[in-house]
């Protein structure tokens, strides 16, 4: 091994691991669109001896784009999880989608992932998606290894791509390769921890490697790239500080163990490059993933709360040994039962036993666990810490759902995905599938959560809402394909928002007598724009009426009042996010004054306020 290890059962933090764990890596390969991804993983495949053929996304034919859409488009749309073998490791690989309308599927794949493998195109350097994804590995803290993909392309220039990594992405790339040529040139890399060259023979489709010399053009630059490395490596630790300081030279295994540890903890991001499609760097890379990505036993217990009324701290060990803990990251509708993802963080997850679902307070089974390889299943007797299984029989769980021991409760943080942005309105071609219309948007809001749809009340039309116009033509197909639902799809709608700029303070009053009973309601409040806590209502009402000045039915409707008019919008009559709406005073009559009269008033005074609180559309704006 190049890695410094310990025993199979002991470790440095007093944990056992008799299953092996620290031969286990849980990854992720993330990237912007047409990186090279799904490309990266069939190579993958090929080389640790899952599949005997690669296929190509060109043709598709690839083993994780096995959706009828993914083959027609040419990308990758869900995320497909694969297990594989690399140097007495197993590692657990999930593919996920490059394009920004299926976000959702990079989200929920990072929550629950160990390691990720950001891939760039070495001409473009970082794009921006790259920037999106990268944010999401730093929001659930998942340490990251950079491949500088397609140095065979025209304009592939790995120092300007490497530039472009710690400018916009104020990341910490350290070259562990640099590569032999470029562009029609490529042809090989040198490994700067070990100072060897290695050549790749396409015709063997790149499972031949030569060993050879450094060509002497490149010396200089091994040089210069060795020697960042070496100090790079130093300053994260002690002992080799001292050598470096002293000039005494670091031995590989040495400058590994370190590199691993500061990649571990998310200090440095070792960078390899390659080209995927021409079959050169993918098995360094693999042993990248062995040498500096974490195994569930280097990562922190997980942490959790008691339940949703308790916020007590609950951690779960990666061990057997602690209670069972599970989290469902994805739900894909099939028949005839649906098939739920899940990562197991602690405990083990028998066929045929019953789980406690912490969300919803329920006892759900489990009949049966799979281990998946893309569309392929292999049925499994339990699944144990560390592992990233599917499972069927679940009835009232969904995505971000905690599965655990009913004796030893926990609910782990749910993952949080956006709102929807675009929306259309669809309708059953015929009239027949109107109730199966709804039963198949249920099930497609039950797998995605970036998809919502609702009944417009005004209009009778269903609207379904979505990240994009490409997600929403998935959705239709889906629906027309899959579940048997032709639909006719009418134009997109931008679920554009609204902001106000500024604080003002307005009077609204519903004053009104036309004989008989009249209205009277006088409300004096303050619009100001906040920033909502994470997860907390967009919207915040405050009552800071003093001495019982109205009555409570009278404050509930100036609530209700302000509420719905902010969510109707001023400019275009979109809803107006970060808005706090303060009553500060009121006035009403003995016998006039009702609760729907101040609802009115509430509706005036916010209309007003929204004139001159400078309201503002908020990005993205689409034409």
């Amino acid at each position: 091994m190049a890695v410094a290890t310990q025993s199979e059962t002991d470790s440095d933090d007093g944990i056992s691991d008799p299953a092996g764990l620290r031969r286990v890596r849980n990854i992720g390969i993330v990237a912007h669109i047409d990186a090279g991804k799904t490309t990266t993983t069939e190579r993958i495949l090929f080389y640790t001896g899952r599949t005997h053929q690669m296929g190509e996304v060109d043709d598709g034919t690839t083993a994780t784009d096995f959706d009828e859409q993914e083959q027609q488009r040419g990308i990758t749309i869900f995320s497909a999880a694969v297990t594989c073998p690399w140097r007495e490791h197993t590692l657990n690989l999930i593919d996920t989608p490059g394009h920004v309308d299926f976000t959702a599927e990079v989200e929920r794949s990072l929550r629950v992932l160990d390691g990720a493998v950001l891939v760039f195109d070495a001409k473009e350097g970082v794009e921006s998606q790259s920037e999106t994804v990268w944010r999401q590995a730093r929001r659930y803290q998942v340490p990251a290894l950079f491949f500088i993909n397609k140095m065979d392309k025209i304009g592939a220039d790995f120092e300007s791509a490497v530039d472009s990594i710690t400018k916009r992405l104020h990341a910490h790339p350290v070259p562990v390769q640099i590569p032999i040529g470029a562009e029609s040139d490529f042809r090989g890399l040198v490994d700067l921890i070990t100072c060897k060259a290695y050549y790749y023979q396409t015709g063997t489709l790149g499972a031949k490697v030569v060993e050879g010399e450094i060509p002497p053009d490149l010396e200089e630059a091994v040089e210069h790239h060795r020697h960042q490395l070496i100090e790079r490596v130093a300053e994260e630790d002690d002992v080799l500080m001292e050598k470096y300081v002293h000039e005494v030279p670091l031995e590989p295994d040495e400058i590994r163990s370190v590199l691993r540890r500061a990649t571990v903890e998310g200090r440095l991001n070792p960078v390899f490059c390659g080209s995927s499609l021409r079959y050169v760097g993918v098995q360094k890379l693999l042993d990248g993933v062995v040498d500096f990505l974490p195994s569930p036993m280097d990562r922190p217990p997980i942490e959790g709360v008691r339940s949703l009324e308790d916020d007590s701290a609950e951690l779960r060990r990666p061990t057997a040994d602690d209670p069972f803990a599970a989290l469902v990251f994805k739900i894909v509708a099939e028949k005839p039962l649906d098939l739920f993802y899940m990562r197991v963080y602690s405990g083990r997850l028998k066929s045929g036993s019953r789980v406690f679902n912490a969300n919803t307070g329920t006892k759900e089974n489990v009949s049966r666990v799979f281990r998946m390889f893309a569309k392929r299943r292999e049925q499994l007797s339990e699944a144990v810490p560390g592992d990233i299984v599917a499972c069927v029989g679940l009835k009232k769980s969904l995505t971000g759902h905690t599965l655990c021991d009913a004796k030893h409760p926990v609910v782990l943080e749910k993952i949080e995905f956006p709102a929807p942005v675009i929306s259309v309105s669809v309708e059953p071609r015929n009239i027949k599938d109107r109730e199966s219309l709804g039963t198949a948007l249920r099930r497609m809001e039950r797998q995605d959560p970036t998809f919502t749809y609702k009944v417009d009340e005004e209009t009778g039309q269903t609207i379904i809402s979505g990240m994009g116009e490409l997600h929403l033509e998935v959705l239709t197909y889906k629906l027309d394909k899959d579940l048997g639902v032709p639909v006719n799809v009418g134009r997109p709608r931008v679920a554009y928002r609204e902001a106000i700029t500024r604080a003002v303070t307005v009077e609204g009053r519903f004053v009104r007598q036309v004989g008989g009973k009249g209205q009277y309601a006088i409300v004096k409040m303050r619009l100001e724009p906040f920033e909502p806590a994470k997860g907390a209502e967009a919207f915040e009402f405050v009552d800071a009426t003093k001495g019982g000045v109205l009555r409570s039915e009278y404050i509930e409707g100036v609530r209700s009042g302000a509420r719905d008019t902010v969510r109707q919008g001023f400019l275009a009559g979109y809803e107006v996010l970060n808005v706090r709406a303060t009553l500060l005073d009121g006035r009403a009559h003995d016998v006039d004054s009702s609760e729907l009269a101040f609802e009115q008033a509430a509706r005036l005074a916010v209309c007003e306020a929204l004139k001159d609180a400078g309201p503002i559309m908020l990005e993205p704006i689409m034409r």
